[in-house]
């Protein structure tokens, strides 16, 4: 059975802080919010230039896929 999927409050706005390198969150949420402005999918981390979703990507994508993504704007099951 399909579990039904929640948005946290502010899923669409803010990254789950416990997934975040310390000391990194303006720039981390400057990248993800010019994406999301731009309407891309996805941003590099500022850092480590790995390819990261926005939250606005992984709500419309409708699902969970589990793998603790750092702007997963689902609610903990």
């Amino acid at each position: 059975m399909a579990r039904r999927l929640v948005l946290r409050a502010d899923g669409l706005t803010a990254p789950k802080m416990g997934r975040l390198p310390p000391g990194s969150a303006d720039a981390i949420m400057e990248a993800h919010d010019a994406a999301v402005a731009a309407g891309r999918q996805s941003y590099f981390d500022p850092s480590t230039r790995l390819t990261v979703f926005t939250a606005r990507f992984l709500a419309d994508r409708n699902y969970c896929c589990g793998s603790g993504c750092r702007h997963c704007p689902y609610v903990d099951p």
